[in-house]
């Protein structure tokens, strides 16, 4: 994709969904996942499970805390889905790259074993925040290996 979470952010809307399963509930617990789509296709979440004694309300604005920090980050995946496509472009044909918030230890864990498992070669660059001075987002930058599945005819 063209975009990669520069100056020009594109517009999010909220994807409303009420799930409400009363009939089937084992307790009286509370969770949420709120979720976000950019008008680019982004896919940005933030989620909380309750916990007895905390009131619904926390665990909502714990979850829309989570979602308003991973818009803010800058990047175009969350923290829980930039880990996710490490192996894809390890595996891709030439060069991939992706920014996003600040790296997790899974995704620093993925690009050490996807490097020593395929041979594909990983930079990771810091740059300074589109919009928010003082902070920056994170470019994954990926020259994969152009795997071919061996199994299947050649097009």
């Amino acid at each position: 994709a063209e975009y990669m979470g520069g100056t020009d952010r594109p517009a999010l809307d909220a994807i409303t969904e009420d799930v409400h399963h009363e009939e089937r509930a084992v307790g009286n617990g509370t969770a949420i996942m709120l979720v976000a789509r950019s008008s680019t296709g982004e896919i940005l979440g933030g989620s909380a499970i309750g916990a007895k004694g905390v009131s619904a309300e926390d665990v909502g604005r714990k979850a829309a805390q989570e979602l308003v920090d991973q818009c803010e980050a800058g990047g175009c995946l969350d923290e829980y889905l930039q880990d996710q496509v490490i192996v894809l472009m390890a595996l891709a044909d030439g060069h991939s790259a992706v920014r996003t918030g600040p790296l997790t230890m899974h995704t620093r864990t993925a690009i050490h074993f996807a490097e020593l498992i395929t041979g594909a070669v990983f930079r990771v660059e810091e740059e300074p925040h589109p919009r928010l001075a003082g902070r920056n987002t994170v470019v994954i930058h990926c020259d994969g290996i152009g795997y071919r599945n061996p199994r299947l005819r050649a097009q």
